[in-house]
């Protein structure tokens, strides 16, 4: 056995968290518009801002990457009103999944609050406003005046490119080939990039291996017939 045959040292998996900075942030036509949206702050066309998108779509690391420029808050969705009550709106805020057990009398104060201050409000979540089910008239008036930027799913330039920074971020190296195998297979998602890549890392240290395209077609199988077991 050479040695570039054997296993390579790979580092403890201690848990690890994608970076979210803005150096970071990978570009392309699926999410274009709505970087320069975030990129264009203060200057933005309305009070409130919604970013909708699928799950993993990197709604988060936009958030993330204006709550640090914008000295954001970040709030519960659940718990607007708490906040909300007794004091001025002294901070931009962030409230991701917003379509998530949304309170909805807290976002209305809020709003007005943001409106009042000359301040801005972000919302991710999954879906357009219009299908949250807002009940509240003048929250759902308040929604309709909102500027919302759609994230599609991810085009392969991105993807291939997420996929290597998840590995990055892990201290992990991959061939092109791998990756490209990657994109190929899986679901166009960036949420099943990111399940693949921890399953692809956790699979090369219990086995002590490196990370060939025979483990990733063997883990994105062992991914297809999980699947198929839930649809059955």
């Amino acid at each position: 056995m050479t040695p570039s045959d054997g296993p390579r040292q790979i580092p403890l998996d201690l848990g690890h968290q994608p970076g979210l900075s803005r150096d970071e942030l990978v570009v392309s036509e699926a999410n274009r518009q709505a970087v320069a949206l975030v990129d264009s702050w203060p200057d933005w066309p309305a009070t409130v801002v919604v970013l909708a998108g699928p799950a993993g779509s990197g709604k988060s690391h936009l958030a993330a990457i204006w709550a640090a420029s914008a000295d954001a808050v970040l709030l519960d969705p659940a718990g607007i009103e708490s906040w909300v009550e007794g004091a001025p709106l002294e901070h931009p805020v962030v409230i991701d999944d917003a379509d998530v057990g949304l309170d909805e009398h807290g976002l209305f104060h809020l709003i007005n609050a943001a409106r009042a201050a000359k301040t801005n409000v972000l919302l991710t979540s999954r879906r357009f406003p219009s299908a949250w089910g807002v009940r509240l008239p003048d929250l759902a008036s308040r929604l309709q005046a909102a500027a919302t930027v759609e994230i599609l799913e991810p085009d392969d330039h991105l993807l291939a490119a997420v996929i290597t920074k998840l590995f990055a971020d892990r201290q992990v190296e991959v061939e092109p080939s791998v990756v490209q195998f990657l994109v190929r297979r899986i679901e166009r998602s960036l949420s099943t990039a990111i399940d693949v890549v921890e399953r692809l890392d956790r699979a090369a240290l219990e086995q002590k291996s490196r990370i060939t395209r025979a483990l990733a077609a063997h883990t994105v199988n062992a991914m297809d017939r999980g699947q198929s077991e839930l649809e059955l």
